[in-house]
């Protein structure tokens, strides 16, 4: 089983990491602490059942394109 997290920049500063598949959610002020705050946070979720296999951590970027 793999684990899919959307991490998505904060305007003020630091990550937040959605999971896809299970209520899962976390943050970190830089990308280092952000991917440990994940580890964590699955570990937790699955504390009593099957660990995952792998876990994604997918960067989501938006770009504003100005029409011409």
């Amino acid at each position: 089983m793999e684990i899919v997290f959307s991490v998505t920049p904060e305007s003020d500063g630091g990550f937040v990491a959605e999971c896809l598949s299970h209520d899962i959610f976390t943050q970190g002020d830089d990308w280092n602490p952000l991917r440990t705050h994940v580890g964590k946070a699955v570990d937790a979720y699955f504390f009593d059942q099957q660990k995952a296999d792998s876990i994604r951590v997918h960067l989501v970027g938006d770009e504003v394109v100005g029409a011409w």
